[in-house]
This record gives C-alpha cells, sequence and structure tokens, in this order.
C-alpha cells in the first residue's frame, strides 16, 4: 500500500513505526527538514519537504498513485484543506485526517464527500478522554478497551499479592466463577510476553490482559488483586483540550477539580464547566495541592502540554499522598524513565490514537485495532467472511485453525451474543473475532488468514 503521512511530528512518527515494518511505500511530508532527515535515518521511507496542503507538494509526495493520505500535522486547518486537494485534484481513495479543534467536532456533518471529504475524523483529545473515562470506571486496571461497540473489553491489570488468583494456575479462574466467560489473553512476565494455558501459575506483579463482557470486568479484576474501592474525589491537573474534555464527561458521577495555570483559561472553561471546582494555579506548587487536600484524592491526573510540568506534578501528587497519580506524557522516551514507583500510570496520546488509524490499514475486514505495550503487540477484532471452501476459518474448529503461536483468540462476538472461545468453537461467517498478538510481525498471517479466497472453478 502506498500511504502519504503528512506531519513528523510525535503522532506522525508513531504512525511511520507501526507501518513501516509491515511492507507499505511510505512518503513523509514536512516543513521541517531536520525531523525528515532523522526519519529517514531510521526508516526506509522517502521524504519530501514543504506545506502539507500545497498541491505541488502532494504531486512530489506521489499522490497521483497513492491509496491512502494520513494528515497528523499539527493544523487542524491544514489537515483539513489537505484532504480536499488529496480529493479533488488526486483522488485518493482513502482520506484519514486529525482534527483537534472541538469547534469543528461538533459538526460531524462538515466532513462528507460533498463538503470536507475526509473519510475518518481522526481526535486525539477524544480518545484520551475515553481512555480515562474506562480506567476510572474500573480502579486498579491500566487499560480498559473496547471490541465490538463496548459489548467485549480488553483489560489490562498488575497481579497483586491478596488476589485470590495470585499464586495459583489459570484454570482455578472459572473454578471461582463458573458462570464467568472471561478468558485471560497474554501475560507479561518482567517485560516478556507468555502464552497462558490453563495450567499456568499467575505470580505476583505479572501484567495480565483478559477478554469479558463489560458486566464480568470487575469480578475478573479482583480475582488478580484487591479490589480497589470506587474512585470519588478527581483532580486534573491542565485545562486544555483534554483536561476540559474528561471533566465535561466526568462531573456528574465524581467530585472533580481542575488546576489551570492560565488566568485567562481558568476563567474560560469555569463558565462551560456547570459542576467542576476550576482553580488557577500551577499544579507544582505544594501549597496548592495541600490545601486542596490531596491526600484524600482518589486520583490525580496531570493533562497538561507540557511533559515535563506533568511528570512533576504526578510525582508531587503521588509523595503528598494521592491514591492514584496518572501522567499524560508525548515522549516515550519520557515514559520509560518514570513508568515505575514514581507515578502509577503512563498516558501516551500517540500509542492511544494510533489504534483508530491502524484498523483502516489492515487488510481483510478488521473493524478494531489496539496498539499494545508501546506498538510492540496488537488486539484485533476482525470479521470471518466466506465459508469452508473460501476461508480458512469460517466452519472451522478453533484447535484445528493454523494460527501460528503468539496469536489467542479470545472471544466470538455473533450478533448480541458474546461466545467465550474452547477448542471446539467452530467459527461462523461474519462472527467478529477478538484476537490478542503477542508480536506485531504475526499481523500478515492473521490478515491472510480472515481473507477470503476465490472459490476453485
Amino acid at each position: 500500500m502506498k500511504i502519504i503521512i503528512l506531519g513528523a511530528g510525535q503522532v506522525g512518527t508513531s504512525v511511520l513505526a507501526s507501518l513501516a515494518s509491515e511492507s507499505n511505500d511510505i512518503v513523509v511530508v514536512d516543513k521541517e527538514i531536520s525531523l525528515l532527515n532523522d526519519l529517514q535515518d531510521r526508516f526506509d521511507i522517502a521524504t519530501v519537504q514543504g506545506n502539507a496542503a500545497h498541491p505541488i507538494v502532494l504531486q512530489k509526495a506521489g499522490a497521483e498513485d497513492a491509496d491512502m493520505l494520513i494528515a497528523v500535522t499539527s493544523d487542524d486547518e491544514t489537515n483539513m484543506l489537505a484532504c480536499q486537494i488529496a480529493c479533488t485534484l488526486f483522488k485518493i481513495p482513502k482520506k484519514i485526517a486529525r482534527v483537534r479543534a472541538i469547534e469543528y467536532l461538533n459538526y460531524p456533518q462538515i466532513f462528507a464527500s460533498d463538503a470536507i471529504p475526509i473519510d475518518v475524523v481522526i481526535s486525539p483529545e477524544q480518545i484520551v478522554t475515553k481512555f480515562i473515562e474506562r480506567l476510572l470506571e474500573y480502579p486498579g486496571a491500566s487499560q480498559v478497551l473496547d471490541f465490538a461497540d463496548g459489548r467485549v473489553r480488553l483489560v489490562s491489570v498488575r497481579a497483586l499479592t491478596g488476589g485470590p488468583l495470585v499464586g495459583r494456575e489459570i484454570k482455578e479462574l472459572h473454578q471461582h466463577m463458573p458462570n464467568v466467560h472471561a478468558r485471560i489473553t497474554a501475560i507479561f512476565r518482567k517485560g516478556q510476553s507468555i502464552v497462558p494455558h490453563g495450567k499456568m501459575i499467575i505470580e505476583t506483579d505479572d501484567e495480565v490482559f483478559f477478554i469479558a463482557s463489560s458486566a464480568e470486568i470487575q469480578a475478573v479484576i479482583a480475582e488478580l488483586r484487591k479490589l480497589d474501592k470506587p474512585y470519588k474525589r478527581l483532580l486534573f491537573a491542565g485545562g486544555g483540550h483534554i483536561g476540559k474534555r474528561v471533566a465535561q464527561a466526568l462531573e456528574y458521577r465524581f467530585q472533580v477539580k481542575v488546576i489551570e495555570k492560565n488566568p485567562e483559561r481558568a476563567k474560560k472553561i469555569a463558565t462551560e464547566l456547570t459542576n467542576t471546582v476550576v482553580l488557577q494555579g500551577d499544579a507544582s506548587d505544594e501549597d496548592l495541592l495541600i490545601s486542596e487536600s490531596i491526600e484524600n484524592t482518589d486520583v490525580f491526573c496531570a493533562i497538561t502540554n507540557d511533559d515535563e510540568a506533568n511528570i512533576l506534578s504526578a510525582m508531587l501528587a503521588k509523595r503528598l499522598g494521592a491514591r492514584r497519580v496518572i501522567s499524560l506524557i508525548n515522549r516515550s522516551a519520557y515514559a520509560d524513565l518514570v513508568e515505575s514507583n514514581l507515578v502509577d500510570m503512563v498516558i501516551l496520546p500517540q500509542q492511544a490514537t494510533i489504534g483508530s488509524l491502524l484498523r483502516h490499514v489492515r487488510r481483510g475486514d478488521v473493524v478494531q485495532v489496539h496498539s499494545l505495550r508501546r506498538g510492540a503487540a496488537e488486539a484485533i477484532e476482525a470479521i470471518a467472511h466466506g465459508d469452508r471452501a473460501t476461508s480458512k476459518v469460517v466452519g472451522q474448529r478453533i484447535d484445528r485453525i493454523k494460527m501460528p503461536p503468539g496469536v489467542v483468540m479470545g472471544a466470538l462476538v455473533r450478533g448480541e451474543q458474546v461466545i467465550q472461545v474452547h477448542h471446539d468453537t467452530i467459527i461462523e461467517e461474519g462472527d467478529h473475532v477478538i484476537m490478542f498478538l503477542l508480536d506485531k510481525k504475526l499481523i500478515p498471517i492473521v490478515e491472510r488468514m480472515f481473507q477470503v479466497e476465490a472459490r476453485a472453478a
């Protein structure tokens, strides 16, 4: 596939890193030659320097025969105009754009073939907001990711001493909860991936991924660690796009406070939030945090656009007694440094965003993709098509499908029914198959498994 990526910033680089190893022909466009030179040193790609919305620049990038345009510059208007030009002049089939301003997103009808022809609109702020909402819904979870329109979710949890299943075999999960259809799909132990089996013993500090229906998640988490009390008091550092959206989404379910450093911005969001306390100040001000009873705060979440400020304020909140602290970090190198006992969790916006892009690049009928473990692993939802004559999976028992080691089938969704996968489960046409891939190098194999072959004459 020939793909043009507009923008060599954090999101563009993350997209490139995910796609460059998958036999795609990629051209990256950016104004900054230093960024392009750095990418050329790291990846086997072509680059074009210039304004991403200029027709001559898109032409130099090979727009005439491109299959996909991914516009992820830092400027919404540039992304939208580039998609318009890509459609009008070059007829590029698939156009994806990052749009951040809620002033545009509130009017989705403008993103249509007869208006601004963008096939897929990506909003990192919306994605991160939803990610944070899910974490707060299930205390103790490190990730909660949706499949099949939320009927099935993939959850990661750190196993801790005191969980009934810790120190015991995985198969005991269903002995403890015979009516729960959850399935453990992967375990990461000291950074190494393990394909789980019934006799495997879960150890303290394992990162356990499991797939379950929404109603079953809390029960499974309680098997892996002492169930945390529900969150009540939330404090967000940063009243920008993400901070405001998270507060709006949560202010009627939790006690929400937002600290915003900029006085004008603080006044503005105070008038737009109806049940949130907005404080003007610096989230790294120890006196301010103490005066706001940080020791009684259930979750402190630093989500400004400044990585250093997020790290420092989260570390301070942790030291002052906040129950759980989360820091949003754009630079993955920083995340590697701080994801330890300094903060409880790091959110990488570009990592949360990448799945929304990847599902439009995958071959076969892939409807959902979540990038995991900093892009090293993936969870995907693919729809099975065809019959026994044209498909490698339809009409086949799970134990007879030649899936490569490292691919774990987690669940089937058939209509409104969520089906726990067993060795004798038979995949039917139209089933949504949810799989965990321990290594993203397995993606091409899985894609081929779900492609429909021509019927023999």
